[in-house]
């Protein structure tokens, strides 16, 4: 019954910002990791940004300083925002948690669980940046 819904992707210009949402409905909280993943045409899905149920937060090296995961639990939403976009970031994006009950305090952060523990995934939401 978990069901995750991404939105908020576009078209938008180099050095643009844009704010994607993650709607989280029928999950259990408790001990979790929760992240944003992208996944470019002809690549791997990749692992961009995370935040644990302890309020860590990590980021690929590749978007520090641009990206920030947040939460909000009680209103059952994950938001990535995303400034200074760079071409490098058009990807479909999609939002992603891990089964409810596992503990994940042993991992450094959530770009280390491994990608199958990711239990539940959204559809995806386009983002294009252009040059």
């Amino acid at each position: 019954q978990v069901q995750l819904v991404e939105s908020g992707g576009g078209s938008e210009q180099s050095g643009g910002s844009l704010r994607l949402s993650c709607a989280i409905n029928g999950y259990k909280y408790g001990s979790y990791c929760m992240a944003w993943f992208r996944q470019a045409p002809g690549k791997e899905r990749r692992w961009v940004a995370g935040i644990r149920s302890d309020g860590n937060t990590n980021y690929a090296d590749s978007v520090k300083g641009r990206f920030t995961i947040s939460q909000d639990n009680a209103k059952n939403m994950m938001w990535l925002q995303i400034n200074s976009l760079k071409p490098e970031d058009t990807a479909t994006y999609y939002c992603a948690a891990t089964l409810e009950g596992k503990s994940y305090g042993g991992f450094a952060h959530c770009g280390a669980v491994p990608l199958a523990d990711y239990s539940y995934w959204g559809q995806g939401t386009q983002v294009t940046v252009s040059s």
